[in-house]
């Protein structure tokens, strides 16, 4: 069926459902929840981690990395203690496109996310995106994400969400944009809004950044006993540079800004320093790895003057610059048991997170991730597998100053960079478009090795290496990037009726290197539910790159309630090199509503399901970043319309005619408010009846204004309306649905 959803989320055991079961389990034992270790430490478990990662923390910023002014002697404790690395890079130099590559292990030529969502760039982890939490969760490990997420859109229930994406438990910002507040009148805890009341109005009584670190040491205690992951992600030393005490600060000379910027970095050196402070009270030094490190180069918002304090050290340029100086980060490792002393300066980009972690956690890795395991880095051994070359992409529309005259005016202009080896090169096309010719690009070239600073540009000097880099900018970009399934996923119609059985299917891929024995998949119903397993669900031996798919007819009860959203939940297991494996899935259908009975506007009914790019759907409006009916109305050409439906591809949005309706009518494409903002926006619009493709229109841009859509819709059950990406870039591709209208009689 052409509208299934595939879905990945979390443990069943956590759903609470009444088990309807149809399974057979795998030849052998049982799967553990635990995992016997043998590596250096205690010899009694797998190691445990914590990521800490500072929010616009520069490479200079920490004592470690020569920083005079600000106090960070916990940080400087903890590089002394372990292993400080001098080359580390995050993945680009801005926020959104290198958390999600750190989660990812994939570069920005080929990750889901290459830009922040402000500036236009695809703002969610898809489905098809396998985080390191997914990685170690399917070992039994315990997982959390406390603090900026920052991948919208800001609800529950959906592909890019944390519990989505491998993380049991959730605290903090979803949404990029919302964890700029220090004093939130909210935050997310797993899948419900917490109310902050002491911030209501903009009130500044609660700290977020107090409320994360207390959340991340009641983590660490509660799972002391078996082996956890911990992503941390507070959001200072991001702008604004609030923070309730800059005191240590007072009697400098500094601007407010300056002098809270400086509290900020020392609230974080003291939050790493608590964290390890209740590794050390619970006895867990020697099972426990640290990572501390930041998601780009230090920001000048809000007054802050990074060269006060010399916040990117040697290293030319800042955040939103492909220099060192925006990408190159500090990084530190830290765990007496399992990692030595002393500095590396292997070239270690921040993808590299997922497949070491992945090694150190006994746990199969996807094959596909650009990220090469630093594991035998951290043990002290020099035979670590190094990249050839590290890549980046920028796309990027915010400009300040310090960056901009960095990169000569530039600032806003498409940029890749390119290291191999010592040599950098940097080049900046003069259109918002990668697929200008190479002539029509500006190269940059410098020697590391002798310019650190990179000062000197060289590319006349070596225009031979100058072409090698650009040629490996080239290959390292892709339109679009598949990937290898791995784990578990579910599929499941959009809809279910009651009383009327449906397929379901669950697939279990080895996007691994190395084969898996007694592979099996089950499969959880809600309770008064049918369940037939309709083909087999085990499999000897799955092959690395193979997969089991096992389907069962499923059919909910005649008196379900209408208009609910009902969970299904499937778990895939196996016997991997390393040892057992669970990786669990979870899907919702819901039931349906009432079919309308009159003449209706889509914009009117309530829908079965809606997915959207951005966030909410939008009813009667048409603005790209606010909540359903605040925006203005849809307007094509100068002409308004008062119906309609506002999206961001891609979108889905399905409803309900039970059959009952005779014709389909519409105008979709990009609105006069989205034309406004970008004429880039390019998309392609779908509508389907059931299980038939009905209308693909031709590509919908600014330019080309809407299409008009009339429909036969005789005898369709469910209407759904898509909105694809047409160009791979999904930057302001909002789309409108105006006057969306089902005629019944």
């Amino acid at each position: 069926m052409s509208n299934r959803r595939a879905f990945l989320a979390g443990s069943t055991a956590a759903l609470g459902l009444a088990a309807v079961t149809a399974t057979a389990g795998p030849a052998g034992a049982t799967p553990s929840a635990t995992v016997p270790d043998t590596r250096e430490g205690s010899g009694t478990r797998p190691p445990s981690f914590v990521v800490i990662l500072a929010d616009d923390l520069g490479y200079g910023e920490l004592g470690a990395y020569g920083q005079k002014l600000i106090t960070t002697s916990r940080l400087d404790r903890i590089a002394a203690e372990g292993l400080r690395f001098t080359d580390a890079y995050s993945t680009a130099a801005v926020c959104a496109p290198s958390r999600g590559s750190l989660l990812t292990g994939l570069h920005t030529g080929h990750a889901t996310i290459r830009a922040n969502p402000s500036s236009g760039g695809q703002g969610s982890l898809t489905a098809d995106d396998t985080t390191f939490a997914e990685v170690l969760r399917a070992r039994g490990y315990r997982t959390a994400v406390i603090g900026k997420w920052g991948f919208g859109p800001e609800a529950a229930g959906q592909d890019s969400h944390p519990a989505a994406r491998g993380f049991e438990e959730f605290y903090g910002y979803i949404d990029h944009s919302h964890a700029h507040q220090y004093y939130p009148a909210y935050l997310w805890h797993n899948d419900v809004k917490e109310p902050i009341p002491a911030n209501a109005g903009g009130v500044k009584a609660v700290y977020a950044p107090d409320l994360l670190e207390r959340r991340a040491l009641e983590f660490i205690g509660s799972h002391a006993s078996e082996p956890f992951l911990l992503l941390l992600t507070p959001n200072v030393p991001h702008a604004p540079s609030d923070i309730p005490d800059s005191s240590a600060y007072a009697d400098r000379s500094w601007t407010a800004a300056n002098k809270g910027h400086a509290a900020q970095v020392t609230y974080f050196d003291s939050l790493v320093g608590k964290v390890v402070d209740r590794i050390r009270e619970l006895g867990l030094e020697q099972d426990t790895i640290v990572l501390v490190t930041s998601d780009n180069g230090p920001h000048e918002e809000g007054g802050v003057n990074p060269d006060l304090f010399d916040a990117n050290g040697p290293l030319r340029g800042y955040k939103r610059n492909l220099y060192e100086g925006g990408v190159r980060v500090p990084l530190v490792a830290w765990g007496p048991g399992r990692v030595r002393q002393g500095t590396s300066d292997r070239p270690t980009p921040l993808t590299d997170v997922l497949p070491t972690l992945a090694e150190l956690g006994g746990a199969p890795s996807p094959t596909d991730v650009d990220g090469l395991s630093a594991a035998p880095v951290l043990a002290g051994s020099a035979d670590a597998a190094r990249h050839g070359h590290l890549y980046w992409f920028r796309d990027e529309r915010g400009v300040t100053s310090r960056a901009n005259a960095q990169d000569g005016g530039r600032a806003t202009w498409l940029a890749e960079a390119v290291r191999k080896d010592h040599w950098k090169a940097v080049r900046f096309a003069p259109e918002r478009d990668r697929n200008l010719p190479d002539a029509q690009w500006q190269v940059e070239l410098y020697d590391l090795a002798t310019d650190l600073g990179e000062t000197r540009n060289i590319v006349d000097k070596h225009p031979a290496r100058a072409a090698e880099l650009v040629a490996l900018m080239r290959s390292s970009w892709k339109d679009a990037y598949p990937r290898i399934p791995f784990g578990a996923r579910l599929t499941l119609p959009s809809l279910a009726v009651p009383g009327q059985a449906f397929t379901v299917k669950g697939t279990l891929a080895n996007g691994s290197s190395r084969p898996w024995t007694a592979a099996s998949l089950a499969l959880r119903a809600p309770a008064g539910w049918s369940v037939t397993l309709t083909s087999p669900a085990t499999a000897d031996q799955l092959a690395a790159g193979g997969r089991l798919t096992a389907s069962w007819r499923v059919t909910p009860p005649a008196n379900s309630a209408p208009a609910k959203t009902w969970t299904l939940a499937a778990e895939g297991s196996a016997l991997t090199p390393a040892g057992p494996v669970r990786y669990p899935a979870t899907g919702t259908v819901p039931t349906p509503p009432a079919a309308p009975t009159r003449d209706s506007y889509l914009s009117d009914l309530a829908w079965i399901s809606a997915s959207n790019g951005w966030g909410p759907v939008e009813r009667d409006a048409s603005n790209g970043k606010n909540a359903a009916g605040d925006g203005p109305l849809i307007s094509f050409a100068g002409t308004t319309y008062p119906k309609g439906l506002g999206v961001h591809a891609p979108s889905d949005i399905a409803f309900h005619l039970g059959g009952g309706a005779v014709r389909f009518t519409s105008l979709v494409g990009i609105d006069d408010f989205s034309a406004k903002q970008s004429t880039l926006g390019s998309t392609r619009a779908k509508v389907y009846g059931d299980d038939r493709l009905l209308l693909t229109t031709p590509t919908l841009t600014a330019a080309t204004g809407p299409v008009p859509v009339d429909l036969d819709v005789r005898g369709v059950r469910v209407l759904r309306l898509v909105v694809e990406d047409a160009d791979n870039r999904t930057s302001f591709d909002h789309t409108s649905w105006a006057l969306a209208h089902i005629t019944v009689t």
